[in-house]
Parts: structure tokens; C-alpha cells; sequence
């Protein structure tokens, strides 16, 4: 029962500081088996819960003022090969030319900035690209210079800040 209670402090205090507009940061909470959930807000404010009561906000780092929204996503990488892309390997879906800090994305529209500070710092990249359609919207391939860069690069699971 606390678990669910947790949430709904956590939902209804997140939707109020989402109305704010400003900028987010992201929290710990503990659930009733003492284990660390994090909690992605708006304002840099953590909320602190102790036996089941709410205790107040707690300054922390701020992420970026420019954040709109994040999603947890699966960041691969891609190079310009006829057997990656299609037979324009060097030109992207929305017609610009490949270059560092390009990405493709099924979901977010071109011209779409985005960061993710896991894996690059503070790098933003710019929807440029689609993918194969049975990726969906929370993949984000990676252009890189060549075959051997994309491979190495892999896999990975990371927050992907989208920029205003």
C-alpha cells in the first residue's frame, strides 16, 4: 500500500511543478523495500518522503532550463552505407547531408534538438534522419564517420533530454 501511496504523492506533485514550465533535475525516492527509485521532475526539486509523509523540497542540481521533456531511450549508431541507409547513404530523410551530431529517430520531428549527457556531456544532436520502421520511437541511431565507429559504439540505455 505505501508503494502506491508513494506514487501518488510523487504523480500529483510532479504534475503541479510540470505546469511551472521551468527547468528539470532528477530525484531519489525510497520504496518500502528501501530500494532507490529515481524520479525525473520539473524546478530542480526533489521530494522527500518519510513514513509516508511528505517532507519538503530539496534543492538539487539543475539538468538544463532548455529540457521540454525526457524519455528512457536505446542509443545505437549508424554510418553512410548503402546497407545501413538506402542507396543515398550521404543524404538523410530530411534531406540535409550527414555530419557530426546527426541523428535518426522515428518519433521526433527533423530539426528536433536533443542531448544525452550519460553518454556525450553536454553534445546536442539534431533529428535529421529516420530508421527502419520496426524501431520505435524510443531509439536514437547515432551517425558516425565510418562502419567500424557505429560498431564499436553499440548499444546503450540512456535519458534523452529533448531540447525547447
Amino acid at each position: 500500500m505505501r508503494k502506491i501511496q508513494l506514487i501518488t504523492i510523487l504523480l500529483t506533485v510532479t504534475i503541479g511543478l510540470l505546469t511551472e514550465g521551468s527547468i528539470f533535475g532528477v530525484g531519489m525516492v525510497q520504496d518500502r523495500d528501501n530500494k532507490p527509485e529515481t524520479i525525473k521532475y520539473n524546478q530542480g526539486i526533489d521530494v522527500i518522503i518519510e513514513d509516508n509523509h511528505l517532507k519538503g523540497p530539496v534543492e538539487l542540481p539543475l539538468v538544463d532550463k532548455n529540457v521540454k521533456y525526457s524519455f528512457e531511450g536505446f542509443i545505437t549508431g549508424y554510418s553512410s552505407t548503402v546497407h545501413q541507409t538506402d542507396n543515398t547513404p550521404f543524404t538523410t530523410a530530411s534531406g540535409k547531408k550527414v555530419r557530426d551530431g546527426i541523428v535518426a529517430n522515428n518519433y521526433l520531428p527533423f530539426g528536433t534538438k536533443i542531448k544525452i549527457p550519460e553518454l556525450f556531456g553536454e553534445k546536442v544532436f539534431v533529428v535529421e534522419d529516420r530508421m527502419n520502421k520496426r524501431f520505435g520511437k524510443s531509439f536514437v541511431d547515432i551517425w558516425f564517420p565510418s562502419t567500424q565507429e557505429a560498431i564499436n559504439f553499440g548499444i546503450k540505455k540512456a535519458t534523452v533530454f529533448v531540447l525547447e
